[in-house]
């Protein structure tokens, strides 16, 4: 008997088997797309006071013709802005160097060839431009002999304007919040319906404010039309050079050594010297620059801590005498009336979290920013460094700062409370850099061919299911039946 049973094992599992090929060969199989080969994109970021430099990454596939673009890396160059070589020209391109050493390392070797390269130079090369425009190319010419040293395929370096600063800006940060497009749970892209955050800069040599409208600008100028995921997009921008923090607090100590004998947004206790040539050789302070001066003079300044005298000094670098439109935001700029929520990213954001974190002040209404802004313009030097320590190298200058921030947002742009509530100070989102370069970057991968992803034959993890569900009720009818054949064969023998 035991020989019969033996016996019948052998075909009923060929027969499982066979079965459970046959199914196999049932199920329905699709193409599967293999994660596509990532590419690499590097922008250079020249900015007034320093430069930055980025690498992207992105899936070789692409959504209506935008990468998804995240940030791979960053470098932050040593030393001032490629502005500040204006003498040695030379020495702006050597100054970028180190960087793109990283950049060998970060982008895999085999990438190389194919990483478009891209300097962008902002506020502190217009200004240059404007009053020394062959300084300014030779700067750009020594840059761009650099970074041809180097295997990437380099695609340029020129000077953006103020409404590209702002509109790539705009880009970069309604992109990393998912604004305009995002990715679902159920594995497909859609289009979100919470609008557009507007984005307001604040760099060193300039200032930006964009945000989506509705109507069409008064000041074509301030006017951009952007199609993106294949939705368009009309936005308001304007960008106001000599208005970054940096030229800002220039102007403020040109206006205080003509109108005082002190600094009032200076804390008492704090004081330095300087050079006249260094305080009027900027072109944001050729208007308060004396008929005669001698540029090689030595004059002394200090601190006083008033509050009151430097919101008089801040307020005087904004004109409201005149507008010939509708409504404007100051110095006679169209603007229409601020819509939706905005985030406020470089010198806003560090200039905001300052208050709230190094201070311990709140600053989450325009009246508690006002109140944080006059607060730190009270303290004296002795008691902001026991506060601070460690920061003494820009602790003199965040009450100015302070005091713009506040006076620019309120009279400036017109926030109101209601407004400011829909305000958020940041530096990052999805852990990349809010600035314009990836907006930048985004806009240039439109020229980057999509690579066709490799595609291998796979089955549905369903079918596959369904499959082994068939395959063990194919086993379990085998072993049912071996189970019958075995009780037949036992019966002959208890007769």
């Amino acid at each position: 008997m035991a020989g019969k049973v033996r016996s019948l094992l052998p075909p009923l599992l060929l027969a499982a088997a066979g079965l459970a090929g046959l199914l196999l060969l049932c199920v329905p199989t699709r193409d599967i797309r293999e994660p596509p080969a990532l590419k690499y994109g590097i922008v250079l970021d020249a900015g007034s006071s320093h430069t930055s430099m980025f690498i992207y990454k992105w899936p070789a596939d692409k959504e209506n013709d935008t990468g998804i673009v995240g940030q791979h890396s960053s470098c932050d160059v040593p030393g001032g802005g490629i502005s500040s070589y204006a003498d040695n020209p030379s020495g702006a391109g050597q100054s970028l160097v180190g960087c793109l050493e990283q950049a060998l390392r970060d982008v895999p070797k085999e990438r190389h060839a194919g990483t478009p390269l891209y300097l962008g130079a902002t506020a502190g090369m217009r200004l240059l431009n404007l009053t020394n425009p062959e300084a300014s190319t030779s700067v750009l010419t020594a840059v761009t002999h650099t970074l041809t040293q180097y295997p990437f395929d380099f695609r340029g370096a020129r000077i953006l304007s103020g409404q590209e600063e702002g509109v790539f800006g705009w880009v970069t940060a309604n992109y990393l919040l998912e604004n305009f497009i995002k990715y679902g749970w159920v594995g497909r892209w859609f289009r979100p319906r919470k609008g557009t955050l507007g984005a307001m800069d604040l760099g060193g040599a300039s200032t930006q404010i964009t945000f989506e409208t509705t109507s069409p600008a008064e000041d074509r100028a301030s006017e951009v039309q952007l199609r993106l995921y294949g939705q368009h997009y009309r936005v308001y921008t304007h960008s106001f050079l000599c208005y970054g923090r940096d030229q800002v607090l220039q102007r403020l100590l040109a206006s205080a050594l003509q109108t005082h004998s002190f600094h009032p947004c200076w804390p008492r206790g704090f004081s330095t010297h300087m050079l006249l040539g260094d305080v009027y050789q900027s072109p944001c302070t050729v208007a308060q620059r004396p008929q005669t001066f001698n540029s090689s003079a030595w004059v002394s300044l200090s601190g006083s801590s008033d509050p009151h005298l430097c919101r008089d000094l801040v307020s005087g670098l904004f004109s409201f005498s005149s507008c010939p439109f509708s409504r404007c935001s100051f110095n006679g700029v169209f603007q229409p009336p601020v819509a939706g929520n905005f985030i406020a990213f470089s010198a806003f954001f560090y200039t905001v979290d300052f208050l709230r974190t190094s201070m311990g002040l709140p600053v989450a209404t325009l009246q508690q920013l006002e109140a944080a802004a006059v607060n730190l313009c009270n303290q004296t030097w002795a008691q902001l460094q026991a506060r601070v320590p460690g920061q003494q190298a820009h602790l003199a200058d965040y009450c100015a700062g302070a005091m713009f921030v506040q006076q620019l947002l309120s009279r400036g742009y017109g926030f109101d409370e209601r407004a400011f509530s829909g305000v958020i100070f940041q530096k990052k989102a999805a852990d990349t850099a809010v600035g314009w370069a990836l907006g930048y970057m985004l806009n240039l991968t439109n020229l980057i061919p999509a690579d066709p992803p490799g595609l291998r034959k796979g089955t549905d993890f369903s079918s596959w299911v369904v499959l082994l569900l068939l395959f063990a009720s194919a086993l379990l009818a085998a072993l049912v039946l071996l189970l019958r054949q075995v009780h037949s064969a036992k019966l002959p023998s208890t007769i």
